[in-house]
């Protein structure tokens, strides 16, 4: 048990070389309000004067006190030749340097606290590591912080009692530290800033010890006998009396000894029922087998947290990398892996599918079947003809003659109109497919190839050779795309298998109009409405007559004879029947053109293009330069990784035997 406090104290060192706490170590935290005897406190623990003393604001930088008991000169002398007084002290700033006048050791603390603080009253979070060697103390590590200070004064900024509440409860939050509230007995207890910040963090009071000091300075006539025995109010780990030097004790360099003398005197008189269990050297041993019994229950969770952080680290270094020592080698490697996780998202086969949205193939996939072919689906054959339309491209295709029959040009010219409408939706899928190729490249970046953040030059040389490999098939895609739609409008081919044929559409249309129709007798009466209606419309179109038909965007309003329906409703049936024909290979060419044109080239060539572009031997060296970032999270992972591995190291020589 009694080399738990020295590993713990040896874990803290370690962790001290990185400048990092990433791991809470169990240690003792000394939190009173200003001048409630703290120090005085610490140095009865230690049994010498060590500590900056005055008035106002003195202690205000944490001082993290490790106590590690040696054995006497004489025993040590013949065992080693070690440091030849009895009691030295060492500070964690002053490297390998041995302070044997305890005097120097307090001068230290003042000198290192101005350094950091300044002149005036100001306080810093930054600790100064202490460890005092010594026959007479207990292996302890304490941590002695700033006085809870409600006004500021001097030079101290206005929010000075916020500044030290948060440095206080910064320490005493760590779940395996234990709390050393000191309280002044002349003063409430129910008033103790220290208790209440305790309160705040142990509600429970698991891991809070409650010391009261100053014991001899209460009013005549009171005592404290209630409050130690935890009658006003309790605390788990118990409370402990302490009679601290008076000032004038101080001033006569009263020695420690003749003053813990003293105590025990004034505990038998005013207290003999508590004697026992009060005074500096009952709270010393207390504290020790506190400390010990706290590290022996947090050592099991220490050890966990240290393996686990240790194969986080280790996953970490793996992923930045070792150093490049072969550059061709190196670069060729990311290259060949870019092209592969390339391909492979296309093809649906890489390591990292996204689950929150559709990405490479997949979003390819779904532009051509879903984006595409909805917006095909969704054009109407005959959008923005209207019967007027129709009825005027038959009457131009006529010339100066009256048709007989249905005129072929007049189809062709309408349906080739409506094909042309197909031409802007294939484009726009051409488009969107070349922006999925985009975003794939950002895709591969970021979750598939992590030797691309090492090296940011070679990240930003590589987006831009596939960029301009996508810009080069663009055009020559868009091409083949525009000579898709230009092939279909080149020849109407009205003996395609699945059109209809005209004579049928004709006779089909004639029948319906029969069986409207009342029959011969409402044919002559239309003929006759017809030769005995006055020349509008149609009949003999003047100039301005023409322009309003053809040009403006409203019909004009007349009724259409029995034969001009027929008409319009064949030459609607045809361009109905073809532009299904034409729409339905727009829709199938247009997805196996671009994957011929522009994802399949890509996907072949890819690597090729990079490595005709990059591997060049000028260029080697420069598009191999790490990021400034990557080497320094690298050295510090692995410095990090090294204190881990001690800890573990250092927490393994504690056997299962040792703890009990």
């Amino acid at each position: 048990m009694e080399t738990l406090i020295p590993t713990i104290n040896r874990l803290q060192e370690v962790f001290l070389t990185v400048g990092a706490e990433i791991i809470q170590l169990p240690q003792i935290i000394v939190v009173g309000s200003q001048s409630s005897g703290k120090s005085s406190v610490l140095e009865s623990l230690v049994g010498r004067d060590f500590l900056p003393r005055g008035t106002g604001i003195v202690t205000r930088r944490p001082l993290v006190l490790q106590l590690v008991n040696v054995p006497p000169l004489k025993e040590r002398l013949k065992i080693e030749n070690g440091v030849r007084v009895e009691e030295w002290g060492k500070f964690l700033h002053c490297k390998n340097q041995i302070f044997t006048d305890f005097q120097e050791i307090c001068q230290e603390i003042e000198a290192e606290t101005q350094r950091c603080s300044g002149d005036n009253k100001g306080i810093s979070p930054e600790p100064i590591y202490l460890k005092i060697f010594s026959p007479k103390v207990l292996n302890l590590t304490l941590v002695d912080l700033p006085g809870i200070t409600k006004v500021p004064v001097g030079d101290q900024p206005e929010d000075i009692e916020a500044q030290v509440q948060e440095m206080i409860l910064s320490f005493i939050s760590n779940p395996n530290s234990l709390i050393l509230a000191v309280s002044p007995a002349n003063s409430d207890l129910a008033t103790s800033d220290a208790l209440k910040l305790a309160r705040e963090v142990d509600p429970d009071g698991r891991r809070t010890l409650l010391v009261v000091s100053k014991l001899d300075l209460m009013d005549a006539g009171t005592d404290a006998l209630e409050v130690l025995l935890g009658r006003v109010i309790p605390v788990r780990l118990g409370i402990i009396g302490v009679v601290n030097r008076s000032q004038h004790d101080i001033n006569t360099q009263k020695s420690l000894e003749d003053s813990m003398k003293d105590e025990q005197v004034f505990l038998q008189r005013h207290y003999p029922s508590l004697a026992s269990r009060a005074g500096s050297r009952y709270l010393a041993k207390t504290l020790s087998r506190l400390l010990m019994h706290h590290i022996r229950d947090c050592l099991p969770d220490l050890k966990a947290r240290v393996t686990v952080l240790s194969a986080q680290y280790q996953a970490q270094l793996n992923s930045y990398g070792q150093p490049v020592e072969d550059h061709s080698a190196t670069l060729l490697q990311i290259v060949t892996k870019f092209a592969s996780d390339y391909c492979n998202t296309i093809e649906g086969t890489a390591r990292h599918i996204q689950t929150s949205e559709l990405c490479g193939g997949a979003r390819i996939c779904y532009i051509f079947h879903e984006t595409f072919g909805r917006t095909l689906q969704s054009i109407d054959p005959l959008a923005g003809l209207t019967d007027l339309d129709i009825l005027t491209a038959i009457r131009n295709a006529t010339g100066p003659r009256p048709a007989l029959f249905v005129p072929e040009v007049s189809f062709e010219l309408l349906v080739k109109r409506q094909i042309k409408r197909l031409e802007e939706p294939s484009l726009r899928c051409v488009e969107l497919v070349h922006e999925e190729l985009q975003r794939i490249i950002q895709h591969c970046s970021s979750f598939s190839t992590q030797e691309l953040l090492r090296f940011p030059k070679l990240h930003d040389s590589i987006v831009e050779v596939v960029t301009g490999l996508l810009r080069k098939r663009l055009p020559i895609t868009n091409e083949m795309v525009h000579n898709l739609v230009a092939i279909e409008l080149a020849y109407i081919n009205t003996k395609h298998p699945d059109f209809t044929d005209a004579g049928q559409v004709s006779a089909s249309v004639n029948s319906q109009q029969a069986e409207v129709l009342d029959g011969g007798k409402r044919w002559k009466n239309d003929k006759v409405a017809e030769e005995t209606a006055p020349p509008t419309g149609f009949g003999s179109p003047s100039k301005g007559q023409a322009i309003n038909l053809l040009d403006t965007a409203v019909p004009v309003s007349r009724k259409l004879s029995a034969r001009e329906q027929r008409d319009c409703e064949v030459i609607q049936r045809l361009i109905k029947s073809y532009f299904l024909i034409v729409r339905k290979n727009i829709q199938d060419s247009v997805p196996k053109t671009v994957m011929h044109f522009m994802v399949n080239h890509v996907k072949e060539h890819l690597q090729s293009e990079l490595v005709g572009q990059l591997y060049k031997q000028p260029l080697l060296q420069e598009l191999l330069i790490e990021s400034q970032d990557t080497a320094q999270q690298r050295t510090e992972v692995a410095q990090m990784l090294e204190v881990l591995k001690k800890a573990n190291n250092i927490i393994s020589e504690i056997r299962e035997t040792h703890l009990w």
